[in-house]
């Protein structure tokens, strides 16, 4: 009985231990980005970098190329004459 509890103890030991390595640092990894994101400050900065970016494509004289103007100008064409049910 005694090898048994012995036995018992050092498997669940080394299931723990390796929970810790494979898993465990994996949850605090993802812990420590999620804590990241809710601080106030780290939104802050993020709120501060959409704006920087939001003024340099404002800047910007034209947002598309042509080829991408052609592309968004027949699927927003194909939209609204499928919307057109009226016709």
């Amino acid at each position: 009985m005694k090898i048994f509890i012995y036995k018992t103890a050092i498997v669940t030991i080394l299931f723990v231990i390796v929970f810790e390595f494979l898993i465990g640092s994996r949850i605090n990894n993802f812990k420590k980005q999620l804590n990241e994101l809710t601080a106030k400050h780290n939104r802050e900065r993020v709120v501060i970098k959409i704006k920087e970016e939001i003024k340099k494509a404002n800047a910007k004289e034209n947002y598309l190329s042509e080829e991408d103007r052609i592309l968004l100008s027949t699927f927003i064409k194909k939209i609204i004459r499928e919307l057109n049910l009226e016709k």
